[in-house]
């Protein structure tokens, strides 16, 4: 079967759209055929159909075919985006009405899940960014850009610490080489384009930048191209935008800049760690909501709210920084007028970032550029708010942002203040702006009292008082006489039809005014749409002092923001230093305490000071001598004991969210606070397994628990709840005190160590830098009240079957637990304890006899626990007793 013109149109556009589903579209709907009718059918919910009815008898089946209206593309696309795949817009190029022959249709855009611009697919409040990675051994490239906001940035990075950084920028879209296979690093929900290996490759890469970026070299924005590091980010970054010159088919001009990562600038913080402190998603359901960013986000701008996300991806390590912020956020907490006024008038800011975005790439609308406008105005008056403000970046941000006068006054000067969404509507420019314009839109609406006046006219002159002004779309406007006045007819009037009672003429005068009439409306929307691209062009000029405004702005409103969250919380200014020092007075978890009712919550502090030889150089550095202890006997390492449910986890996870919210430069929940920067945060939290990987939750702790005692240095913070509860008692108990032992005396770094294992408060006696604490617990005629209060000292019980009884565990099994726990408290012999310090010695197995004639399954081993064993009473032991005394002897004679 042959196909028609249009169809073989449409193979020319799915041939370039490549796996992407191609939106083709005819007239007033987007039609998709063969396997992506299928494809859509099923994934967007639409009627599957036919276009044709094929050819039974030569084997030929009907095309499928499924489609929506043009109007709902931006709702299909959403659902085509979120499922992971790519589409691609066939548009028309021309009016169908003008068309001769088939309409001209190209593929305008592919779409996909890292190159979204449109509001309406896009969360307001998150980056969305799409990614490239170049691995190459020990060293990857990575770069990442935002499309809709044009934020640029690469980097060369240590393998293995990919995974970190892919985890803060979670892209929704990551660009690799098709003959690599996918990195075990890159999170579910990311989709995986394939690319040709050759869009890596550093030429090609390096000459698609500078052309993008308008340079000759890529030295002016910090990278190297002879730098063997250097040259993998260059690369990753290359094969992003040769990506999107395939996919955008516009102008890229908001991404003007190639930013490099320095992990050196900023605090280091492993995926692990990210994922245990819930900083942007809660682990139960990835909600925002109960993360630390959805708590203390007050920002009232999407850019704000988005760089408040960054500011948390990346805390700062450079205590003058820090404080630079800091200071910006105390004088608005002591000026909550200034803070209040300020907030007021950033919720009139639109989103700059992705308006500009959108205008550069050729996809605004009348009512974007509207928006922009609206923002210009409401500028002055903010500014005037931040002029003579005494903190540096205050005054910084004052400097910053542009008003940009000229382009103001051509905005508010030529739209109407109500601006439709699509250009092609028309009626967005105002009254007065174009003589031309005005005159089209007068003939326009005038054409009724033009006729009625000219009819009048006719009427007068030729004395005929039933001559009428007719229109018909085959002869245009007439004049219709009846024959009773055919005598009357000027020779000015050129007859054109015929009628039973009457003749129709039309006039030199008519006919011109017909043709004004007529192309009056195409004039009006071709004079709109001229002036629509003159006001984006002027838009794109003023694009980067734009983009440096918006972000001027976005910042304003985080530091706002964090002043609102400080004053109505009742945080307090931290004291930063580079001593390695912690002290915090009455610190707060700062999700719980506003998740909690008001005044639950109870709040605990912590004193801790990293190991060094010279205390003194602490005593010295600057730092605040804590209340209760200095440097020379402040612990490194604090062992926290006490039952489930007391507040362990709560305690050591408010420790390092409050050092994390101190160095992005907020103020922290606590009645005081000391915080020394720390280079690495990590935070070993709560079980998971990665079966997918093969990883048990133990083989899953442990990795990341080598990691840590690798890569921690003695400026980090270290936070660990539980390690070594995944396996055998006594192998657990032996490496969480090796791991303890190694953060004191290899590491030296500020640790909180949560456990069980009451073992380790022994530790306490044995190491100087060393200290226990452990949770209050009140006891009562059998009940207990967990007072979650840290204090000196360690726990002596666990409570765990309370915990079981308040769990709901059935009281039959809470019962029996109680007498076997009864049991085995009775029979413990504290000589016979093993410690992973002083272990039993071995005792040697019995010669075999000398015959040989002796065979045995376990050979005799003479050892107090078997002694225990034999000692039990057949008739009085249970299975249970027998099992647990059993393995109890197992785990002491260990491999």
């Amino acid at each position: 079967m042959s196909l028609s013109p249009m169809m073989q149109q449409y193979h020319q556009a799915k041939e370039a759209a490549g796996d992407a589903l191609l939106l083709f579209r005819m007239g007033d709907f987007y039609e998709l055929f063969y396997q992506d009718a299928k494809d859509a059918a099923e994934l967007l919910g639409i009627t599957l159909t036919a276009r044709d009815k094929g050819d039974a008898a030569r084997g030929i089946e009907p095309t499928p075919m499924s489609g929506f209206p043009h109007h709902q593309l931006d709702q299909y696309l959403a659902r085509i985006v979120r499922a992971g795949r790519r589409a691609a817009i066939c548009d028309q190029m021309e009016d169908p009405k003008q068309a001769k022959g088939i309409v001209r249709r190209e593929v305008t855009r592919i779409v996909s899940p890292g190159t979204l611009t449109e509001d309406g697919l896009l969360d307001p409040k998150s980056s969305n960014f799409l990614a490239a990675i170049v691995p190459a051994g020990e060293q990857t490239g990575l770069a990442w850009v935002d499309v809709s906001t044009g934020r640029f940035h690469a980097a060369a990075m240590a393998t293995d610490r990919l995974s970190d950084q892919i985890v803060r920028i979670a892209p929704s879209e990551c660009l690799l080489s098709d003959d690599l296979p996918d990195p075990a690093d890159l999170p579910e929900r990311c989709t995986r384009t394939r690319r040709p290996g050759w869009a890596f490759g550093q030429q090609v890469a390096a000459e698609a930048l500078k052309k993008l970026l308008g340079v000759k070299s890529l030295d002016g924005f910090g990278f190297e191209e002879d730098s063997e590091r250097d040259a993998l980010a260059i690369r990753a970054a290359g094969a992003i935008v040769d990506y999107l010159q395939e996919t955008q088919r516009s102008r890229l001009g908001h991404i003007d800049r190639l930013l490099p990562f320095e992990n050196e600038s900023t605090l280091q913080i492993d995926a692990a760690t990210w994922r245990s402190l819930e900083i942007a998603h809660t682990l139960r359901d990835g909600r925002r909501e109960g993360a630390l960013l959805g708590v203390i986000d007050r920002t009232v701008t999407s850019p704000g709210a988005r760089l408040l996300a960054e500011w948390l991806r990346g805390p700062l390590t450079d205590a003058e920084r820090i404080n630079g912020r800091l200071d910006a956020v105390a004088e608005l907490v002591d000026a909550p007028s200034l803070t209040d006024a300020v907030r007021e008038k950033l919720r009139a800011v639109y989103d700059i970032e992705r308006l500009v975005s959108r205008v550069t790439t050729g996809r605004a609308s009348p009512r974007d550029l509207s928006c922009v406008g609206r923002t210009l105005a409401g500028l002055p008056a903010l500014k005037a708010k931040l002029s003579g403000r005494s903190s540096e970046r205050l005054a910084q941000i004052e400097q910053r942002i542009d008003l940009c006068p000229e382009l103001r006054a051509k905005l508010e000067a030529a739209l109407e203040d109500d601006c439709p969404h699509q250009a092609r509507d028309g009626g967005f420019v105002r009254p007065g702006f174009l003589p031309e314009l005005d005159e089209c839109r007068e003939l326009m609406a005038g054409g009724k009292q033009w006729i009625a006046k000219y009819q009048a006219q006719q009427v007068e002159e030729t004395g005929i008082p039933s001559m009428k002004v007719g229109f018909n779309k085959v002869f245009g406007y007439y004049l219709e006489v009846t024959h009773a006045h055919r005598d009357k007819i000027p020779d000015s009037f050129i007859r054109k039809q015929t009628l039973k009672n009457a003749e129709r003429y039309i006039t030199p005068e008519l006919k011109e005014y017909e043709e004004k009439v007529l192309s009056a409306e195409e004039r009006v929307k071709e004079i709109e749409l001229r002036v629509f691209a003159e006001l984006c062009e002027q838009v794109i000029e003023a694009g980067r002092r734009l983009l440096s405004t918006a972000a001027a702005l976005a910042e304003l409103d985080v530091l706002a923001g964090l002043a609102d969250l400080a004053r109505s919380r009742a945080y307090t200014r931290p004291t930063i230093t580079d001593a390695p020092v912690l002290d915090v007075e009455e610190g707060r978890h700062p999700v719980l305490d506003v998740m909690q009712p008001e005044g639950q919550f109870v709040p605990n502090g912590v004193s801790c000071a990293a190991r060094t030889e010279d205390p003194e150089a602490l005593l010295n550095s600057g730092a605040p001598k804590p209340d209760t202890r200095n440097p020379e006997t402040s612990p490194s390492l604090l062992l926290i004991t006490g039952p489930n449910m007391a507040g362990k986890s709560t305690y050591i996870r408010q420790t390092a969210l409050i050092t994390l919210l101190a160095q992005i430069g907020s103020f922290v929940p606590a009645k005081r606070a000391t915080v020394g920067v720390a280079d690495r945060l990590f935070a070993r939290v709560g079980a998971s397994d990665e079966l997918s990987r093969g990883q048990s939750t133990f083989m899953v702790e442990m990795t990341e628990t080598a990691r840590i005692l690798n890569t921690a240095t003695r400026r980090s913070l270290v936070v660990l709840d539980e390690i070594g509860r995944g396996t055998s008692t006594y192998d657990g108990l032996s490496l969480a005190w090796a791991i303890a032992e190694c953060l004191h005396n290899d590491i030296g770094c500020r640790a909180l160590f949560a456990t069980h294992y009451h073992e380790l408060t022994d530790l306490a006696d044995q190491l100087d830098g060393v200290a226990n604490r452990s949770v209050a617990v009140h006891e009562h005629q059998g009940d207990v009240v967990f007072l979650h209060q840290i204090v000196e000292g360690a726990a002596d019980k666990s409570y765990g079957i309370h915990v079981a009884k308040l769990a709901g565990v059935p009281r039959g099994v809470n019962q029996r637990a109680q007498e076997i726990l009864s049991k085995l408290e009775s029979q413990h012999d504290a000589e016979t304890q093993l410690t992973p310090v002083e272990a039993q010695p071995v005792v040697s197995k019995p010669a075999a006899p000398a015959d040989g004639l002796q065979l045995q399954l376990f050979d005799a081993y003479e050892h107090p626990l078997v002694d225990k064993i034999r000692r039990l009473e057949i008739d009085g032991t249970t299975p249970i007793d027998a099992l647990l005394m059993l393995r109890e002897w197992k785990e002491s004679l260990g491999s």
